[in-house]
């Protein structure tokens, strides 16, 4: 995976600070926000079987987030580092006594499914998820696992623009999907303070080791290929839930 993302010339003057987060932000316009399928999520144009297949093949991205962690983690060398990390495991396998606040994000995503329709067994089964979103996870997975730690974190760093996608699912599903359990939709709105500390935390780490141009180059293109990852994920999911497909057909 990591041959495939280039690196730029040696010995180029590095950009400013605030000109390289400038550029990272600016990956935005490839953030799957501006995907088909998600505007048409967002605007209240899914049928509910699009909705549930959306979310049982997100599902199988959610439960892989603190896999990813746990090997950014692995590679890391630095133990100040590894704490404040380790709470993005906590964040999404949740910790203490795993119930309320304290559940984590992959149980609150299953929340959200029930919330749907689905049945808790049809998400962890993993039986609605389609082969392009496996492949587009498991290379995520395997990128962290392979590559050196700030890198995983720089990977991460499409957290810049999760708020805004979280924010309007809060807005507009309510009026848009009343058939869904407002209750379900605690995962966004959990996510959108955890985002923001997050992003702090990577744009520090990308900050500190993007030291050459080269680096920063290599930044871009983590980040490009985290953004491929997840637009190929909806590339799948819009595949496999047409409009005329059989709406009794499951999910």
């Amino acid at each position: 995976m990591n041959a495939a993302l280039p690196t730029a010339a040696s010995g180029t003057l590095p950009w400013p600070a605030a000109e390289f987060e400038a550029r990272l932000r600016a990956k935005e316009a490839g953030y799957h926000i501006h995907h088909a399928f998600n505007q048409r999520l967002n605007s209240g144009a899914l049928a509910p079987f699009q909705v549930r297949g959306w979310v049982a093949n997100r599902f199988y991205y959610q439960q892989a987030i603190p896999m990813k962690d746990a090997a950014v983690m692995s590679n890391c060398d630095d133990r100040e580092t590894r704490r404040r990390w380790a709470l993005r495991l906590l964040d999404h396998d949740g910790h203490d006594d795993f119930a309320g606040s304290h559940a984590g994000g992959i149980e609150v995503w299953t929340q959200l499914g029930i919330a749907t329709g689905l049945t808790r067994d049809e998400l962890w089964s993993q039986r609605h998820v389609q082969p392009g979103v496996r492949f587009a996870v498991d290379a995520y997975v395997n990128f962290a696992r392979r590559s050196c730690w700030q890198e995983g974190v720089i990977s991460s760093l499409t957290e810049m623009f999760a708020p805004k996608i979280h924010a309007d699912r809060l807005a507009g599903w309510p009026s848009h999907y009343p058939w869904i359990d407002a209750s379900g939709l605690a995962y966004f709105r959990n996510r959108i303070p955890l985002a923001q500390r997050d992003v702090e935390h990577g744009l520090e780490v990308a900050q500190g080791w993007c030291d050459t141009r080269a680096k920063q180059e290599r930044a871009l293109a983590v980040l490009q290929f985290k953004l491929d990852v997840l637009w190929s994920l909806l590339d799948a999911v819009e595949r496999a839930y047409p409009d005329d497909m059989a709406t009794e057909k499951r999910p």
